[in-house]
């Protein structure tokens, strides 16, 4: 939970006079794409395939497709699963040209995150380079030999009095592929470099727009700043750990006795309420999903829970979805749920439960003590008393994490179906 789009500008009428020049060349082209944080570039790469009319976001080795691309004077890139969407046109400013003459585009990246609340940063591309962040000037005096970044760090991040997990792994040209994991989940494809001692990543998936500055101390200690959009700054430092590891997911969050569920009630996407103790969705073992369409690792976590829903359904496995949204608008809210569940093919049942907030979302769930992540997963057994839940998704970015994660869902749900 990323616009290539901008490049198929150059195939169309009406725009700038290098469009027949692009057009002519190789049907891929990759852009550079930067929004403008309040720390300085987000780097990203965009890629458009012409001849099909498809673009792509690229973070290291993720590729996600943008849903929707209009082209016409002004482009539009509608990331619609994360009501998320750019807008841009070409500079055509000769000053601002590549040496080739070709435009670049500028624009606006927004996302909605209330009723009436965007976040909302410029947005920038030029085609060509291939570095995400610009080289560093090699230093005029180098003291010592740069510790290696690749490894596992423990974290600590300023806000949070959690510890978080660092993942970096360095290739011999500099570039870093990694990820952060927390209790409440990962921050899924982070990529950027690594050059004398500075740590630069990014991530933009349409959802997240991340970006990680840190300086390697003299004591092998990283030591920077984070930003998360255009509302959050902290710092964070780092040090190698390699046997630090998350409390268990299964063993934050804890069932309590105030509520049954049958006396939960929520409507459903067509505004009829419905039970998630309802008989129709009966099954050996049960599992109801908290989640939210706007976050991307609720977006892993649902597509895993699809994969099982296929896998399991014909031996009694059965699924609710239980969306938390931003607006608190059924209407527009039932319309965002439907986007996710066309996204990934969801065949399961969802209702709208509330607002994306914990303390509200706590309050609509007194079957738990409280809610702490989006994903939360709730496994029943068939009399609907609950047999086990996780707080949080370690999603594919997090590589063993992952598929550790997933064996152990398969595992319950196999313990669950032979009872």
């Amino acid at each position: 939970m990323i616009c290539t789009c901008l490049l198929f500008i150059t195939a169309f009428p009406g725009l700038s006079p290098d469009s027949k020049t692009e057009a002519s060349e190789s049907q891929t082209l990759r852009y550079r794409s930067v929004l403008h944080s309040p720390g300085g570039e987000l780097p990203f790469f965009l890629e458009l395939d012409k001849a099909n009319s498809r673009a792509w976001i690229i973070n290291g080795t993720e590729r996600i497709e943008i849903p929707e691309v209009t082209l016409a004077n002004k482009v539009v890139l509608s990331i619609d699963h994360y009501d998320s969407k750019i807008e841009a046109t070409r500079d055509l400013r000769p000053e601002h040209s590549n040496n080739n003459g070709r435009k670049p585009l500028r624009g606006v990246w927004r996302k909605r995150i209330g009723e009436d609340q965007w976040t909302q940063l410029d947005f920038s591309a030029r085609l060509g380079p291939e570095y995400r962040f610009k080289p560093i000037p090699k230093p005029a005096h180098l003291k010592k030999e740069i510790p290696p970044v690749s490894g596992r760090w423990s974290v600590k991040f300023s806000k949070s009095e959690e510890t978080a997990i660092g993942l970096f792994k360095e290739s011999p040209d500099g570039d870093v592929q990694g990820t952060f994991l927390t209790n409440t989940g990962d921050y899924r494809y982070l990529s950027g470099s690594y050059e004398y001692g500075r740590l630069r990543l990014s991530c933009f998936d349409g959802a997240h727009a991340f970006l990680f500055d840190a300086q390697m101390q003299p004591d092998g200690v990283l030591k920077g700043d984070f930003w998360s959009r255009d509302v959050w700054h902290e710092t964070w430092t780092a040090r190698r750990d390699d046997q630090v590891r998350l409390p268990d997911g299964f063993s934050l969050t804890k069932w309590t006795n105030r509520a049954a569920l049958k006396n939960l009630r929520f409507p459903d996407l067509d505004g009829n309420l419905r039970s998630p103790a309802d008989p129709a969705f009966a099954g050996k073992a049960r599992i109801i999903e908290v989640f939210g369409s706007w976050c991307p690792n609720c977006h892993d976590s649902s597509a895993h829970l699809v994969e099982l829903d296929r896998r399991y359904r014909d031996r009694g496995l059965s699924i609710v979805g239980l969306a938390f949204e931003v607006t608190g608008d059924l209407n527009r809210d039932a319309k965002q749920v439907r986007r996710f569940a066309k996204r990934h093919n969801v065949q399961y049942p969802i209702l709208i439960a509330g607002l994306a907030d914990k303390k509200k979302a706590s309050g609509a769930l007194p079957i738990l003590d409280e809610i702490r992540a989006y994903p939360t997963t709730i496994f029943l057994r068939a009399d609907g008393t609950i047999h086990a839940v996780h707080t949080g998704f370690s999603g594919p970015a997090t590589g063993e994490a992952h598929r550790r994660l997933r064996r152990h869902y398969e595992t319950i749900i196999e313990e669950l179906l032979a009872r």
